[in-house]
């Protein structure tokens, strides 16, 4: 094999594994039928969701994933797929389900979420997981809602000793 090519290789393999170790989740899509306008048009959807898509040979794909101890994902790497890199567990998938809604002819196939190996119906379950903000919000809002509970039955008890005649304090 020519030297060239061969660095060209590694060099792809490698472009991968540093995608795939900063990237949440990732997800193996097959986007035969869709044409030039609409992969641009889901790029730029997954852009806003700081993922990306890109496309690479299934071979390489399986080599940059066995260095980094992924596991295997078999049969989801067969015929013409991309692979969508996302920041976050859920934005990517997602992105990539709105955009399957109005074009049947992307079908996410699968992928990893967290190291484990996922199928194209538990990606669908990872889409519905709520972004980092969302998550933010509600755990403080868990937070809050004992103080703010708390506080309502202080102010009920102070409320109730308070003699009738006396001015309300605020």
């Amino acid at each position: 094999m020519n030297q060239q090519a061969l660095e060209s290789k590694k060099n792809a393999v490698k472009a991968i594994e540093e995608s795939f170790n900063g990237s949440a989740s990732f997800i193996v899509v097959s986007y035969q039928g869709l044409t030039v306008a609409e992969i641009s048009a889901l790029r730029k959807d997954l852009e806003k969701t700081e993922s990306t898509m890109t496309v690479y040979k299934n071979t390489m794909v399986r080599r940059a994933l066995a260095e980094v101890g992924a596991p295997d994902l078999g049969n989801i790497l067969e015929g013409a797929n991309a692979f969508v890199f996302s920041k976050e567990y859920g934005a990517g998938p997602q992105a990539l389900f709105k955009f399957a809604r109005a074009h049947e002819a992307l079908v996410v196939k699968g992928g990893i979420v967290d190291g484990a190996l996922v199928d194209a119906k538990g990606m669908k379950e990872v889409s519905k997981l709520l972004d980092k903000n969302g998550m933010l919000s509600m755990f403080l809002s868990c937070l809050k809602a004992p103080v703010t509970k708390f506080a309502a039955t202080i102010k009920a008890i102070a409320d109730k000793e308070a003699p009738a005649d006396a001015p309300a304090a605020n």
